[in-house]
């Protein structure tokens, strides 16, 4: 099956497209430029569209990346190196993440955090009486959501 090439759009289209793909979900103003530019939007246009959504503030980094990255810290997805990185990965800028982290991870205890994620994902875990290949499991899995290895350590070993 052989796919038609999108037709680009036009001039008095790309506004209303914009608006469609925000109500759907957030963007960051890279990947939202990333979506316009694939569909043949000429860069004057597609930085008049971005500005004017700017203005009417459908399309704002900081309050998504705050909202990603408090969504991100209460479901125990992603802490510490790791947020980070998926938040550049979506495109924010490195001082939009920095501004967002700052207070939400001031405000969290990693010690805590890491005991929490860990409980959730494995109920009933004593690091004192699991297996070394347990233990390894447990540690990987907390790696991967980025906490620290010492906050690891810490949290398994701490007893409640």
């Amino acid at each position: 099956m052989i796919l038609k090439d999108r037709e680009p759009l036009p001039l008095e289209k790309i506004y209303p497209y914009a608006l469609r793909l925000l109500t759907g979900r957030d963007y960051t103003v890279a990947r939202l430029r990333q979506k316009l530019s694939a569909r043949g939007v000429a860069e004057r246009d597609l930085e008049e569209v971005i500005v004017r959504l700017q203005r009417e503030g459908w399309l704002d980094d900081k309050r998504y990346a705050e909202r990603f990255a408090e969504s991100a810290l209460s479901s125990g997805r992603f802490y510490g190196a790791r947020l980070r990185m998926e938040m550049r990965r979506k495109g924010f800028a490195v001082d939009v993440v920095a501004e967002a982290l700052a207070p939400l991870l001031a405000e969290s205890d990693e010690i805590s955090e890491a005991r929490s994620a860990a409980e959730r994902r494995y109920p009933g875990f004593s690091y004192s009486a699991a297996s070394d290949r347990d233990r390894c499991r447990v540690v990987g899995f907390l790696q991967r959501r980025g906490y620290g290895f010492s906050a690891i350590m810490t949290a398994l070993r701490t007893e409640e």
